[in-house]
């Protein structure tokens, strides 16, 4: 492991000096709020830089190689997988400041925005000028759209419209040494030697510090519609979800909850849902009114064939938001109802959810856990949320995590779709990567950052 320096009062005295004023936050009441992210992780760091602009950025950064401490980079602090974290001490760089809206042109459908921007800031000034930024993952409204890039963040809307970097063009980023560079293009196409932006998108910040991003925008669309279809079980649900998309519909949204997810928000139905262990689907349609409502009426002849037990129709966006606060508050009692609890995103073909949520019960009859699952039905993005009412039952968690990531794995999966790998699943990463693959990224990792300052310690076990 790197031998890294403290933060001295020298060091201290010159980061002060050379930094915007009231960048520094050393208070240890205020340091205990860059602790923690979404994750059950906590690591104090030494200190925390709030950039305010790019320069502070390029000041910290070539500091750090200077005299040797390791940088965490970020954003909103809502991630699930400890990549933000300051588990080496150090500095933590906070890009919340760096969050102007740079530009938005609306004749080639672009946007120029700083990566601390809140995600849901991001989309709404695109609708605000009849744009349309896509990706919608969890938690738009305390996430940033730099830590969106990051760990290439997905949402329900992946179905149809795709990840976070199908949408960024190119990238303005600061490397280890400090030194800034751009990367991409401003048009819709360009292979222009290697494509560095792809290779900054998905880095959890390990090699470089993304301070803006060029996105790519679409038009509005025109309206959308949805739908609520509960099924006896999860195999129906899913072989109905694979009629829709074999008969040529492409939902904006596809959303699946499990059996158990429903027991907790169950009294937020206006029906009750027959079956032992039933599921619910959210399938939602969006672009032109006509033509969406008449392929909607299609998509709901399909699900009622394949044996939807209920089906509720929203009929304005007040009854399309009422649907999506029962899939919102998923999590929320989740947490409520567990004295445990572990988060896991996998991912496997769509042929595979049945089979992967069936197989959960004998996982929890093992463990004495209660397994959650709740996702995207449409990419195979599943939400795995391990719970246990024992506070001392962490050693279980982690062992009912690894069966359940090499099941995942033996389905054709993957062990994360849009959470990353950070910390909480740095231990696994040889279980789905070879150790080629791992030497070769290590080494990429290297020529980007030689002195391993910048966010050490995440994804490589």
């Amino acid at each position: 492991m790197t031998a890294y320096s403290p933060i001295t009062p020298a060091l201290r005295a010159e980061l002060e000096a050379r930094l915007s004023p009231g960048a520094l936050i050393t208070e240890p009441a205020r340091l205990e709020d860059y602790a923690g992210d979404a994750s059950c992780l906590r690591h104090l760091p030494e200190m925390v830089v709030c950039a305010h602009n790019v320069a502070d950025v390029q000041t910290l950064l070539t500091l750090a190689n200077l005299h040797r401490f390791p940088v965490t980079p970020r954003g909103g602090g809502s991630g699930l997988a400890g990549a933000c974290l300051a588990d080496r001490g150090g500095v933590v760089l906070s890009t919340r400041g760096l969050d102007a809206i740079r530009a938005i042109d609306t004749i080639n459908f672009t946007m120029e925005v700083e990566a601390g921007a809140i995600s849901l800031r991001v989309r709404e000034a695109a609708a605000a000028r009849g744009l349309f930024y896509p990706p919608d993952p969890a938690g738009m409204e305390l996430s940033t759209i730099g830590g969106n890039a990051a760990t290439d963040a997905g949402g329900p809307a992946c179905v149809k419209y795709g990840t976070t970097r199908d949408y960024i063009l190119g990238l303005e980023a600061v490397l280890p040494d400090g030194s800034l560079i751009t990367t991409g293009v401003r048009t819709r196409k360009g292979v222009v030697g290697y494509d560095l932006t792809n290779l900054l998108v998905g880095c959890e910040g390990t090699l470089a510090v993304i301070t803006a991003l060029t996105l790519k925008l679409l038009p509005k669309p025109a309206a959308t519609t949805g739908v609520l279809c509960a099924f006896a079980s999860m195999a129906d649900a899913m072989r109905a979800v694979a009629r829709v998309m074999a008969e040529g519909h492409l939902p904006s949204a596809i959303e699946f909850l499990d059996y158990r997810c429903l027991a907790l928000v169950g009294e937020l139905l206006p029906f009750v849902v027959p079956g032992e262990r039933p599921s619910l689907l959210i399938v939602e349609l969006d672009g032109p009114a006509a033509p969406i409502e008449a392929e909607m009426a299609e998509v709901v002849a399909v699900m009622t064939r394949e044996g939807a037990t209920r089906v509720l129709r929203a009929r304005d966006e007040a009854e399309r938001q009422q649907i999506w606060q029962v899939r919102r508050q998923v999590s929320l009692r989740i947490h409520d109802h567990a004295a445990l609890y572990l988060s896991e995103d996998v991912v496997v073909p769509l042929s595979q959810i049945a089979t992967l949520v069936d197989r959960l019960a004998a996982h929890e009859a093992r463990h004495g856990v209660e397994i959650f699952a709740f996702g995207h039905a449409g990419d195979g993005n599943i939400h795995l949320n391990i719970t246990s009412q024992h506070p001392d039952h962490q050693e279980q968690m982690d062992r009912v995590a690894e069966e359940l990531l090499r099941l995942v794995l033996d389905l054709g999966g993957t062990i994360s779709g849009e959470h990353g790998i950070g910390l909480a699943k740095r231990p696994f990463l040889p279980l789905e990567l070879t150790e080629r693959s791992i030497d070769l990224q290590r080494r990429i990792k290297r020529l980007f950052d030689p002195n391993q300052i910048l966010n050490p310690g995440k994804i490589f076990p």
